[in-house]
Formats: C-alpha cells, structure tokens, sequence
C-alpha cells in the first residue's frame, strides 16, 4: 500500500492508503462536506500522480 494526500474539495490535506496495483484508480470517499448527504467524494491521481477531488456524488448514482 501507498499513502497518498488528497487535494481539493472536503477531504484535502488527508492522507489515505492506496493500492497503486488496483486497475481503477479513483475511489468514492465519504466526506461530512459532500455536496450529498451519505454521498461520496470522488478523488483521482491527475496526470502526475496527485490525488485531486473531481466531484460529489449522490449514493443513488453509485
């Protein structure tokens, strides 16, 4: 496992673990600032690497 940091939207600054080896590199993060309530955050390595959030999610589109 990887630690990595996210920026931007609710959860920047946290540090989660990630699996560089896992094919899907984006995960739905619960976040208490989601735009959704008991939606997720969504949160992605750009084009260097760095872990940014894209957008919040309702939970019924997931």
């Amino acid at each position: 496992m990887d630690e990595v940091e996210l920026h931007g939207g609710p959860l920047d600054g946290e540090r989660i673990p990630v699996d560089p080896d896992d094919p899907e590199p984006g995960l739905p993060l619960l976040a208490e600032g989601c735009a959704f309530p008991g939606g997720r955050s969504w949160y992605e390595p750009d084009e260097s690497g760095r872990w940014t959030w894209r957008a919040d999610i309702p939970w019924e589109a997931m």
